[in-house]
């Protein structure tokens, strides 16, 4: 599949709500980020795109990014140091089969959507929204997805 063909599929009003809400409960962050190229190992791709992002000068080390790269038909989810600390590899592993259905079925604002609820959830277990009298948390990096 084409990258263009995907991110035309997703529904990004309800990917940007999706992350917004998740984020709410929480002082993590969480992107997505489509990649046009193609890709032999989609976590290494992760992990790159994940610094390239600047996503590890979090305050709190604790987000997370979901990559998608169609044009090879794969994807990965990678967490910073303190969330993969808290939740581990079978919490990754969780969400990537719910994607993988999802995906499978076509679903693709559905697959992204969920692995943000399912982030977005352990997230506001481990790291609650920062104290300090703010009537919400901080956004430390955009809502947005990325595509390249």
């Amino acid at each position: 599949m084409r990258a263009r063909d995907f991110v035309k599929a997703l529904d990004h009003e309800k990917v940007v709500a999706a992350i917004a809400e998740a984020e709410k409960k929480t002082s993590g962050e969480i992107r997505v980020f489509v990649t046009r190229l193609e890709v032999a190992d989609a976590l290494a791709a992760a992990r790159e795109h994940f610094a390239e992002l600047k996503m590890e000068r979090t305050a709190e080390r604790n987000a997370a990014l979901i990559l998608f790269a169609p044009r090879v038909r794969k994807f990965a989810v990678f967490g910073d140091r303190a969330i993969h600390e808290k939740c581990g590899d079978n919490f990754w592993h969780g969400v990537n089969a719910t994607m993988r259905a999802k995906l499978q079925a076509g679903d693709f604002t559905g697959a992204v959507v969920e692995a943000v609820n399912e982030i977005g959830a352990v997230l506001a277990e481990h790291f609650p929204p920062r104290a300090g009298g703010e009537e919400t948390p901080r956004d430390e990096l955009p809502n947005d997805v990325v595509e390249d």
